[in-house]
């Protein structure tokens, strides 16, 4: 019989030794190299090696739901990350945006859904929060559910200055589910918050409504 593992989650940032922190870029993001050392879960410690991380504030996402019309707003914009890839640069996304020195995630995405989308919500909903990719970027992602009202919304939006254009669609809840099964939204944060949906739906629509 093999012997119990332990529980998750012994190890701390106190088991990591960095024995050098270097900015190899700093830019609009940054980029370190890291050399580390970490203690194994056999015993003793890695021998050092060098892992370069991308350097990145955390960010707040915010899905709009109207529980009353049952539809949400979309974001439409381009994204370089998606190129060279066998589909479109511009993607359909949350209302987001950076958190800067001294907001909470609800004032970013209070400030978002005005800058992007034109819209207010009455109340946010704490989906969670998640590390975006942490084999090699420092980002959290703050995520939530936003309450709002679709009358009227939709259109052109965006700060010129921060080369933002974006297109804010509203659309039934369902076709948004329908576009993550085939696949014309694929990126982490839409995915989530659109299949927490559809696990809180009900549970909002008489909440809200």
């Amino acid at each position: 019989m093999s012997e119990k593992s332990p529980a998750p989650f012994q190890f701390s940032e106190k088991d990591v030794r960095i024995e050098n922190r270097e900015t190899l870029f700093k830019g609009f993001f940054q980029m370190d190299r890291l050399r580390l050392s970490h203690i194994r879960f056999a015993g003793g410690y890695t021998e050092v090696f060098d892992r370069e991380l991308f350097v990145r504030g955390d960010a707040t996402c915010v899905l709009p739901y109207d529980p009353q019309r049952d539809e949400v707003v979309l974001l439409e914009q381009f994204r370089p990350g998606a190129l060279w890839r066998d589909q479109s640069p511009w993607l359909l996304e949350l209302v987001a945006g950076m958190n800067e020195p001294g907001e909470t995630p609800e004032d970013v995405a209070h400030r978002e859904a005005e800058e992007e989308a034109g819209l207010e919500f009455r109340q946010l909903e704490k989906i969670c929060s998640y590390l975006v990719s942490p084999g090699g970027t420092t980002e959290m992602v703050s995520l939530y559910c936003g309450h709002v009202s679709t009358e009227g919304a939709g259109g052109l939006y965006g700060i010129e200055a921060e080369h933002e254009d974006i297109r804010a669609h509203v659309m039934a809840a369902d076709e948004a589910l329908r576009m993550i099964a085939d696949g014309r939204i694929n990126n982490a944060a839409a995915i989530i918050a659109l299949q927490w949906l559809t696990i809180q739906r009900s549970r909002l629509r008489e909440e809200w409504v």
